[in-house]
C-alpha cells in the first residue's frame, strides 16, 4: 500500500498514529524500568526511552515521505553544506523533557515539526502521559488535541485576562527571567506563574489556559519548532526580543536566541514584551 498524500486528511491521520506510538514507546521503557541513561557531550541526558521513540519516528516517516530530510536531536547532524539545501524537512525532538521523564513528572513531550523556508508550517506534540498529540497547521490555522480514542478538541488561544497565566520553565530560571516577570506584574499586578516542563508550556497557551512565556536562557531549534507551529496555528504569537521571528536549520548553531511567546498578540503582555528588546 502506497503512503498517502502528503497533508491529506488520511497523512494527518497516520502522522497522529505515528507519534501516539512514539509515544507508546517511551512509556514501554518506563514501564520496563531499564532506563539506559547515558549522559551526551553536552551533558544532558539521553535515555533508552529518547532512542525507542526516535526509532519509531524515523521508520514511520521513512515511509510516509521517503524524499523528505530528517533531522533530529538524537542523529548526527548532516554537514552545513547538504543542509543548506535542505527547503522542506522534519524536525524531531523525540524526547523532549528527558530530565522530567527521568523525574517521573510526566512533564515530557515527543516533538515532531515540518520546517518549510525555515519556518514551521506543521507541528505535532505528543504527551506521552496523558496519550493526547496536539497538531498544528499552520497555513490553515487548524489546532486541535487528540485523545487516543480519535476525539479532536480544536484548540485557541484566549484574549489576555485581568489575572493572567505566564509559564517559565521549571528548570531554567535566572536574573533575566526574574526582571521580565517583574515588567508583567506591573501591568497585570494579578498576574500568575507556573512551573511547567518541556514543550507543554506553548501547549498551555495553545489552548487557552495561560497567556505568556518569555524565554530567557538557551534551548534548540528542536525543542520549540513543533509547539511554534501548534500555538501559531491557534492564533498565539511567537518572535525573538529583536523583533524577528525564530529561524530554523540555521547552519552554524541549533540553538535559538531568547524569544517570548503569547496568546493574545495585541494584549497588555505582548506589549511589554516588545518594549524588552
Amino acid at each position: 500500500m502506497s503512503a498517502p498524500d502528503p497533508f491529506s486528511e488520511a497523512w494527518v491521520t497516520a502522522l497522529l498514529a505515528l507519534v501516539f506510538e512514539a509515544g507508546e514507546a517511551i512509556l514501554a521503557v518506563a514501564k520496563d524500568g531499564a532506563l539506559g541513561v547515558e549522559e551526551k557531550a553536552d551533558a544532558s541526558p539521553v535515555t533508552a526511552a529518547d532512542h525507542a521513540a526516535q526509532a519509531v519516528l524515523r521508520a514511520g516517516l521513512t515511509q510516509l515521505t521517503p524524499t523528505w530530510p530528517q533531522r533530529s536531536e538524537e542523529l548526527a547532524p548532516p554537514p552545513p553544506a547538504e543542509r543548506a539545501q535542505w527547503d522542506r524537512f522534519w524536525m524531531i525532538d523525540p524526547l523532549d523533557g528527558t530530565k522530567e521523564f527521568l523525574a517521573g513528572n510526566g512533564e515530557y513531550t515527543v516533538n515532531l515539526a515540518l520546517i518549510e523556508g525555515g519556518r514551521p508550517l506543521l507541528g505535532l506534540v505528543g504527551v506521552p502521559a496523558r496519550q493526547e498529540v496536539y497538531f498544528g497547521f499552520v497555513p490553515e490555522r487548524r489546532a486541535f488535541k487528540v485523545d487516543r480514542a480519535g476525539q479532536r478538541i480544536p484548540l485557541r488561544v484566549r484574549p489576555c485576562p485581568a489575572a493572567p497565566v505566564v509559564v517559565a520553565s521549571r528548570r531554567h530560571r535566572g536574573a533575566a527571567l526574574e526582571t521580565l516577570l517583574e515588567a508583567l506584574a506591573a501591568v497585570a499586578p494579578s498576574l500568575q506563574t507556573r512551573a511547567v516542563g518541556s514543550a507543554l508550556k506553548l501547549l498551555v497557551l495553545a489552548e487557552g489556559q495561560a497567556d505568556a512565556y518569555p524565554r530567557r536562557g538557551p534551548c534548540s531549534e528542536w525543542d520549540i519548532a513543533a509547539g511554534e507551529a501548534v500555538l501559531l496555528a491557534a492564533g498565539g504569537h511567537l518572535q525573538t526580543f529583536s523583533g524577528q521571528p525564530l529561524a530554523y536549520n540555521k547552519l552554524t548553531t541549533d540553538l535559538n536566541p531568547d524569544f517570548w511567546a503569547v496568546g493574545d498578540g495585541s494584549g497588555p503582555l505582548a506589549a511589554v514584551l516588545r518594549r524588552q528588546s
